[in-house]
C-alpha cells in the first residue's frame, strides 16, 4: 500500500499546477518579437528593425521628419535629419536666405561663418568686401586671411607698404627675399658687413661667419695660443684641448692617477 501524502503536499498541489501552466506562456512571451512599424525595415545586419530614409524613431514608431522649405533631408540617425540648400543657412526649424553682399559669393557650407566668401582681391570689414589695395612694389595673394598682398622679392612689409632692402657692400639677399646676410668672410654689425680679423694659426670655419684655431691651439678673443699639454696628456680628438692618458685623471691642469675603488 502507499504512503498516505502528506497534508502540506495535498494543499500546495493546485498552486503547483497553476504555475506550471503559466510559466509555458510566459517564457513563449518572451521570444515574441514586437512587429517592426510602419515606414521601417529590417536592419542590414544583426536583428531588430531601423526606420525608412526620411523618418525618426520616436516612442516605438517610425515618424515623418519634417523638412522646412528650402532645405533636403540627410541620411543621419543624429541631427535635425535635414541640412539647409545652397544659399540658405539654418534659422531654428527654418532655412533663411543668405544675403551675399556685393563682390561675394555663397559656399558650400559655412563652417561657423555667414555663408559667404568675399572673392578674391577683396576682403571681409563689417559684413561687406572692400577691394584690397596693393601697394607699389607688391602682388595680390589669393587667401582668406592677412592683408592680402605680399612684398616684392627685395621688400619687405611695413605698415604703409613695401620698403627696398638695403643690402650693404659684401653683403647679399636671402632666399625669401626680405633680409640679407653677409658673404663668406664677413661678419653682420648693424647695417654693414665687416670683414672678419683670422689671426694667426687661425683659420675661416664652415660657416664662413667666424673663425677657429689649427690642431694645437686654443681660441682666445683674438688671437690663438699655443696648448699647453701636461704630461701623461695628449691633444684631444677635437684639436682644441687635451685629454689624459689612461688610466690617469685629469685634475685642474694636469693629469693624476686615477684611485682604483
Amino acid at each position: 500500500m502507499k504512503s498516505p501524502e502528506p497534508d502540506c503536499v495535498r494543499r500546495l498541489r493546485p498552486l503547483l499546477l497553476a504555475l506550471l501552466a503559466i510559466l509555458p506562456g510566459a517564457a513563449l512571451a518572451q521570444h515574441v518579437a514586437s512587429p517592426a512599424p510602419q515606414n521601417s525595415h529590417a536592419k542590414s545586419y544583426g536583428d531588430g528593425w531601423e526606420c525608412d530614409y526620411g523618418f525618426r524613431q520616436n516612442s516605438g514608431a517610425c515618424v515623418a521628419i519634417a523638412v522646412p522649405a528650402n532645405a533636403h533631408s540627410v541620411d543621419s540617425a543624429y541631427g535635425s535629419g535635414w541640412e539647409c540648400n545652397r544659399g540658405y543657412h539654418g534659422s531654428g526649424a527654418n532655412c533663411l536666405a543668405i544675403t551675399v553682399p556685393a563682390n561675394a559669393h555663397t559656399t558650400e557650407s559655412d563652417y561657423g561663418r555667414k555663408g559667404w566668401e568675399c572673392n578674391r582681391s577683396y576682403r571681409e570689414t563689417n559684413d561687406t568686401c572692400a577691394a584690397v589695395t596693393i601697394p607699389a612694389n607688391a602682388y595680390g595673394v589669393d587667401s582668406l586671411f592677412g592683408r592680402g598682398w605680399e612684398c616684392n622679392r627685395g621688400f619687405h612689409a611695413t605698415n604703409e607698404g613695401c620698403v627696398a632692402v638695403i643690402v650693404p657692400a659684401n653683403g647679399f639677399l636671402e632666399r625669401d627675399g626680405t633680409n640679407w646676410s653677409c658673404e663668406r668672410g664677413f661678419q653682420r654689425t648693424d647695417a654693414s658687413c665687416r670683414a672678419i680679423t683670422i689671426p694667426q694659426h687661425g683659420y675661416l670655419d664652415d660657416s664662413g661667419g667666424s673663425w677657429k684655431c689649427d690642431w694645437g691651439y686654443r681660441k682666445g678673443v683674438e688671437s690663438c695660443a699655443v696648448m699647453i699639454v701636461p704630461a701623461k696628456a695628449h691633444i684631444a680628438d677635437s684639436g682644441a684641448d687635451w685629454e689624459c692618458n689612461r688610466p690617469y685623471r685629469r685634475l685642474e691642469d694636469k693629469c693624476v692617477m686615477a684611485q682604483m675603488p
